[in-house]
């Protein structure tokens, strides 16, 4: 039962309670005064409606804005893109013989605004990816900090990886720099172990693979860009911004955080190769739920199979 309905049916209860005994003692068994039990008793007509609470909201309001003064802010209001509230009101002053307080038309301003109908911006549809059709078609490359845990030299390190996009068959190697040369080196380093041709590479902006955000544009091409024009292979760079783009590679980062670097320690860069091409190893063969529980090596044998 709502507090309305409760005060409705106790209010009835002291009417009945007035009817047979007196007003004075009506009103201190209610806890009340004797003009409170006048009122209810005056205005009950036998409903339970009759004894909710009035509004007291004025019936007539003399100093209510007019209909010609609505049209005036309103019009003041567009001209001003509903921003700039003090000229608008400046000019319904000057021009429009308007006299109300500026605090009065900030309510009309406030009224108005809140029931002007607000244009949805309509939703903007990303393009859909062009996802791989086989082994080689597009490579998504990458590069990782190597985590400073692992290493026992204090020295930086990273990890290159590449992900094919239809079998996720990975390949990685370890640097003391990420630079374009290291980019180079590792392209060959892909091309030689990678057992399908490679149709399309696609990387991010960073500088280690192109001269694309540089400040001071350069005309010169990257030594990675010039090997992939040296080998024939189609090169693109993600959007700005837009990390999704390179999403496998960017999840295979976080699964070998998991896999392989959580409970690996590593004394030098030599060392960490060593332990990272036995882990290179191991990881084609691991199963993927994206490719029905088969392995990158089983998928790309299929196509194999199927293809040559």
């Amino acid at each position: 039962m709502s507090i309305l309905t409760q005060e409705k049916y106790h209010r009835q209860r002291m009417v009945k309670y007035a009817e047979k005994h007196s007003v004075t003692e009506t009103a201190i068994r209610y806890k009340t005064s004797r003009k409170t039990v006048y009122k209810w008793i005056k205005r009950y007509d036998g409903t339970t409606d009759s004894l909710l609470d009035r509004s007291h909201k004025p019936k007539t309001s003399p100093r209510a804005h007019t209909e010609k003064e609505l049209k005036q802010i309103r019009r003041r209001l567009k001209k001003y893109k509903w921003s700039d509230l003090l000229l608008a009101y400046q000019e319904l002053i000057e021009r429009d013989g308007y006299t109300r307080s500026y605090g009065g038309f900030k309510r009309i301003a406030a009224k108005m605004r809140a029931a002007k109908p607000t244009k949805k911006k309509a939703k903007k549809k990303p393009k859909p990816y062009k996802r791989a059709d086989y082994p080689g078609q597009k490579i998504q490359i990458d590069v990782k900090y190597v985590p400073r845990y692992c290493v026992a030299d204090g020295k930086k390190y990273y990890q290159y990886t590449a992900v094919d996009e239809c079998s996720r068959w990975t390949y990685r190697e370890m640097y003391d720099e990420h630079s374009t040369y290291s980019s180079k080196d590792f392209l060959e380093k892909l091309i030689k172990h990678a057992p399908f041709p490679i149709r399309e590479v696609q990387t991010d902006n960073g500088t280690e693979f192109t001269n694309r955000l540089l400040v001071v544009k350069s005309k010169h091409l990257t030594m990675f860009e010039n090997a992939l024009i040296e080998m024939d292979i189609i090169y693109h760079r993600i959007q700005i911004a837009t990390p999704r783009h390179n999403g496998k590679v960017e999840r295979q980062h976080r699964t070998d955080e998991a896999r392989f670097y959580k409970n690996m320690r590593m004394y030098n860069l030599e060392d960490g190769r060593k332990q990272l091409a036995v882990y290179q190893k191991k990881s084609n063969n691991y199963i993927k739920t994206c490719l029905n529980m088969k392995t990158p090596n089983q998928v790309v044998s299929m196509y194999q199979a199927i293809m040559f």
